[in-house]
């Protein structure tokens, strides 16, 4: 059979009765296509240090010359510095209790950078129930956040169980911030969205919340009391 890409007078009349296609459309097919294939082979061979692995890094090290090897360097520093700060960003995860004897590990010496949340707490106090309920969800939300809580006469010998609950918070080894006794906490009412803000306060935790959740709750206190005070004529008018 005749080949129709070659240039034959039998193939110049089927081109002009347009029974084959022109000759410039069949060598743009074909270059084309030439391309794609090309373009196809190349991603399945190479693979350039950008979409390798620190293993692949390794294996292929031989094959890079001294530039790649400049980069390739800086960015296998990048690509750990990353894997760090992964690492650092779901460090914790979980409320872990602690004792007094564990407190200077613990808070203290907790590391560079590491922010530390410890409720203080006892047995049988609702509030203080609560908050470690509360905190439990927070750990899970910020795993870059080291929280724990203690008994507070483990940590703090006669430590007064009306200052419970207590949360001290920490940025290596510094207080940075404390809330102490019921008062602070607004009572059993307190919502995981209440603590998480006045603990963002702090700066500890960054918080995704636009404003002071107890901010909306007084707002709507505020409207229903409004709501249910007569207005001023209607009071005057009662009194006559």
């Amino acid at each position: 059979m005749q080949d129709p890409n070659k240039d034959t007078e039998w193939n110049d009349i089927l081109r002009k009765k347009g029974i084959l296609p022109p000759k410039e459309n069949v060598e743009e097919q074909e270059r084309a296509k030439e391309e794609e294939q090309f373009a196809i082979l190349q991603k399945s061979l190479v693979k350039t240090y950008e979409d390798m692995t620190l293993e692949e890094l390794e294996e292929n090290e031989d094959e890079f010359n001294e530039e790649d090897e400049k980069a390739i360097e800086m960015y296998r520093q990048q690509r750990l510095a990353e894997m760090k700060a992964a690492q650092m960003k779901n460090k914790f995860g979980e409320v872990v209790e602690i004792s007094g004897k564990d407190y200077v590990q613990e808070v203290t010496k907790a590391g560079k950078d590491i922010w530390v949340v410890l409720h203080l707490y006892k047995q049988g106090i609702p509030l203080c129930a609560l908050i470690n309920q509360h905190m439990s969800g927070l750990a899970k939300k910020f795993r870059d956040v080291k929280f724990i809580k203690a008994i507070s006469t483990t940590c703090i010998p006669n430590y007064p169980d009306k200052n419970l609950p207590t949360i001290f918070v920490y940025l290596e080894g510094d207080i940075k911030a404390q809330f102490i006794g019921p008062l602070v906490f607004g009572g059993m009412n307190l919502t995981r969205d209440e603590l998480e803000w006045k603990i963002s306060e702090s700066g500890a935790i960054k918080t995704d919340l636009e404003e002071n959740p107890r901010k909306q709750i007084q707002d709507q206190l505020m409207s229903s009391i409004r709501a249910c005070v007569p207005a001023r004529g209607e009071s005057d008018s009662e009194d006559d």
